[in-house]
């Protein structure tokens, strides 16, 4: 028996998919497949297959180092993994052993950029089976299964901003190369500051159809593409999606435009607040709701003498506000998408919530027998790791259905209601989830203290570094 039959790994489905992979290969000769896992942070790591091995591998899983889960955002190890344990209190994650990368056939997709390529995400797993705890994608599938138990899908819609510039200098000297190596230089492709405007969108179109056209190829499902008001800004949104495919949407997402880009002599970065002259911050609106699977309504959708939302909707929004702070540090896991958070910006600052209010964290969108009522979470930056992200929703809104959390009322001034403010930094925002009670319960206390100390590495890097502003700011004075 196959390793994913021993085990019970995949869905009829899934079998299914697997036969069309296998013949799509065939008929398309496809030459390379690349098996690719989201790691901690949302980036696709994975290996490059021959086509006949790739299909060997279907089903007997590929290897891979479990080094892929120490790496912090400088992709340095940042756990002693060849101590006892690997510095995660588990054996098996001692002495850079391997564990398997396990493909999904239903995310198989054909590269329109790379000729003869299939692409496929994975799940990775012990050698006896068991789900590797810091695979976040397999993170999010355990609340999609908690969901499921009530008898509920979750859908969500995507609305992610980026910048693209013209790619001047890749540095690729030698002297550029470490961890992490000098950025690119860019130009810009257009001024910004007009949002909306054809004359910009027109600016931008030559490379934004080119990205156009091999997302749709690559069959996500694109609703549009924006010029954002910054330069060189713009915006993409998906229609809805269900469960995991929402997900893995965003991952492909990200992936896909930077290489699409890079391959034009273009340079795309979802990072949230580049540091060049008059650029704006990036977010990333995360709209969502939860279906029931017995009726097919949308469980959010208000009805007879509900004001908003239904009574569901409404504890399920107390407890995305109740969980903010905790939760920030998924939303939010870098040390520049904090940057982002300044009043009167469009951007929130604090946990409340809003009809229609783009400056509140929670948008509320729809009304009375609506069935597109959904919660538009706008706290959340573009880098962010989409199944934490998500994950960390579903759970969330979940608990504030079972504790009937009151969200309060709506904030209709947004920048002056009295609220718990959401964390200034990525430091208070660990803090916030070091010590949560719920989500070391949700997310297990095992996941929660890993997360915490890649997180850490990435501010004891940042706080190491002498800044250009501490450097104005005492080299002269003292």
């Amino acid at each position: 028996m196959s390793f994913v039959e021993r085990h019970g790994l995949w869905s009829s489905e899934q079998k299914e998919a697997a036969t069309r992979l296998r013949r799509i290969v065939e008929e398309q000769k496809l030459e390379v497949i690349r098996f690719s896992f989201p790691d901690q942070h949302g980036i696709l790591r994975g290996k490059t297959l021959v086509a006949s091995e790739a299909l060997a591998a279907l089903e007997s899983g590929c290897t891979i180092t479990t080094t892929m889960f120490a790496k912090d955002t400088s992709h340095k190890t940042v756990f002693p993994v060849f101590t006892a344990g690997g510095g995660f209190g588990m054996r098996e994650m001692e002495g850079a052993a391997d564990v398997l990368m396990v493909a999904d056939p239903l995310s198989f997709r054909l590269l329109p950029w790379s000729s003869s390529t299939g692409w496929l995400l994975c799940d990775v797993y012990f050698a006896d089976g068991r789900p590797v705890p810091f695979a976040t994608r397999n993170i999010m599938k355990s609340a999609l299964a908690t969901l499921d138990k009530r008898g509920y899908d979750f859908v969500a819609g995507l609305e992610v901003e980026c910048h693209i510039f013209k790619l001047e200098d890749a540095k690729m000297s030698p002297g550029d190369a470490g961890q992490p190596g000098q950025p690119p230089s860019v130009s810009l492709l257009s001024h910004g500051y007009q949002y909306l405007t054809e004359q910009r969108y027109d600016q931008m179109e030559p490379v934004l159809e080119i990205v156009r056209r091999d997302i749709v190829a690559l069959g996500l499902p694109l609703r549009s593409i924006e010029v954002e008001f910054g330069p060189s800004q713009c915006e993409f949104t998906f229609r809805p999606a269900g469960g995991i495919e929402a997900a893995d949407n965003m991952i492909l997402l990200r992936s896909a435009v930077k290489q699409i880009c890079r391959r034009h002599g273009y340079h795309a970065t979802f990072m949230c607040r580049p540091k060049l002259p008059n650029i704006v911050a990036s977010g990333w609106h995360l709209h969502q709701s939860i279906v029931s699977r017995t009726s097919g309504e949308n469980a959010f959708m208000a009805k007879g003498n509900d004001e908003v939302l239904s009574p569901f909707g409404c504890h399920y929004l107390g407890g995305l506000l109740q969980h903010a702070r905790a939760a920030a540090v998924f939303t939010t896991p870098t040390i520049n998408g904090y940057k982002r958070y300044r009043a009167y910006s469009l951007a929130p600052d604090r946990a409340i919530w809003g009809r229609d209010n783009r400056g509140v964290m929670i948008r509320v969108l729809g009304g009375t027998d609506d069935p597109s009522t959904r919660l538009e979470n706008r706290i959340g930056e573009p880098a962010a790791n989409p199944y934490l992200y998500m994950a960390s929703q579903i759970l969330s809104g979940l608990d504030g259905v079972d504790r009937g959390l009151d969200p309060g009322p709506s904030a209709d001034t947004p920048y002056e209601t009295k609220a718990e403010l959401l964390p200034k930094t990525l430091q208070e925002a660990v803090s916030a989830l070091k010590d949560d009670a719920f989500f070391r319960n949700a997310f297990g206390a095992g996941f929660v203290d890993y997360y915490v100390h890649i997180k850490n590495a990435e501010i004891e890097r940042f706080q190491a570094e002498v800044s250009e502003w501490e450097q104005r700011e005492y080299f002269e004075m003292f």
